[in-house]
C-alpha cells in the first residue's frame, strides 16, 4: 500500500488529482477552532502526512503574528515537490518519515486524515506522538449505516487507500490504545464544502437532523469526521 504514495507521479496523485488540497483552508480553520477553544499557544507545529502542504500554508496565514513556525513531513515525493513550490521561510517541508531518535520536539503535532492509510496505525500514532506535547487528529468516520448499505467502504479503500474504518467510539479508543489522553473532540461537517448537486440534495436530511441528534445522524447518514485534541 505504501507504493500508492511513492514516485514523482504517484498513484495517489492520479487518483485524487490534487491531494485534496481544495479542502485545506476549511481543515485549517477547524484546527484553529480547536486550538483557540483550548487556549493553546503553539510556537512550533509539525504536520505528519502533510501532502502538498496547503493546510500548513493556510495555518501560517491564520497565525498572523508570524511567531509560529511550521514543518511538514510526507513520504510522497510528488506531494512534497508541489508543497515546496511556494516560497515561505515560516513553512518547511521534508520528504521522509517523521520521527526517530534524532527528531526534534514540537509544541503541536497534526495528523489530518492520515493514520487510516497506515498498516500499523496504532504504532505509527504512538511513535509520532512522542515528539510533540499536544496532538490534533482529523479522522474520517467511514462506518455508518449509509456507507454499509451502499457498499462505500470498499470504495474508500480502492479510491483513496483507506485501510481502516472508524466510528467515533473506535477512533477515540484507537488514540487511547496508542497511549494518548483525550482532551477534547468535536465533529466536523464535510457537507459544508462545495460538492455536486446530488450530494447537496442528500445533505438536506443530514443538516436537519444533526443539530438535534448529532450522534445518531453521524451513525445513520455519515459525512462527518472527528477532530480530536490529545496529549
Amino acid at each position: 500500500m505504501k507504493d500508492l504514495y511513492i514516485g514523482s507521479d504517484s498513484d495517489y496523485l492520479q487518483k485524487t488529482k490534487s491531494w485534496h488540497s481544495e479542502d485545506s483552508p476549511w481543515k485549517a480553520n477547524q484546527i484553529l477552532q480547536m486550538i483557540k477553544k483550548n487556549n493553546l499557544k503553539p510556537r512550533t507545529i509539525v504536520e505528519v502526512g502533510c501532502g502538498v502542504g496547503e493546510i500548513l500554508y493556510s495555518m501560517n496565514e491564520l497565525f498572523e503574528d508570524g511567531n509560529t513556525t511550521f514543518e511538514g513531513y510526507d513520504i510522497a515525493e510528488d506531494a512534497i515537490n508541489i508543497a515546496r513550490t511556494k516560497n515561505n521561510s515560516n513553512v518547511k517541508f521534508f520528504c521522509k518519515d517523521f520521527g526517530g531518535e534524532n527528531a526534534k520536539a514540537f509544541d503541536l503535532l497534526l495528523m489530518i486524515d492520515v493514520f487510516e492509510h497506515v498498516p500499523d496505525y496504532i504504532g505509527f500514532i504512538a511513535n509520532c506522538s512522542e515528539k510533540a506535547t499536544y496532538k490534533i487528529f482529523h479522522i474520517p468516520l467511514d462506518i455508518h449505516l449509509s456507507s454499509i448499505l451502499r457498499g462505500r467502504l470498499i470504495a474508500a479503500r480502492n479510491s483513496v487507500g483507506h485501510l481502516h474504518y472508524f466510528t467515533k467510539e473506535t477512533a477515540l479508543a484507537t488514540l487511547e490504545d496508542a497511549g494518548l489522553e483525550i482532551l477534547d473532540y468535536f465533529y466536523t461537517d464535510g457537507s459544508t464544502l462545495p460538492r455536486k448537486l446530488r450530494t447537496k440534495i442528500a445533505n438536506i436530511p443530514r443538516n436537519m437532523l444533526f443539530p438535534i441528534f448529532p450522534d445518531l445522524t453521524v451513525k445513520l447518514i455519515g459525512g462527518y469526521s472527528l477532530l480530536v485534541l490529545a496529549k
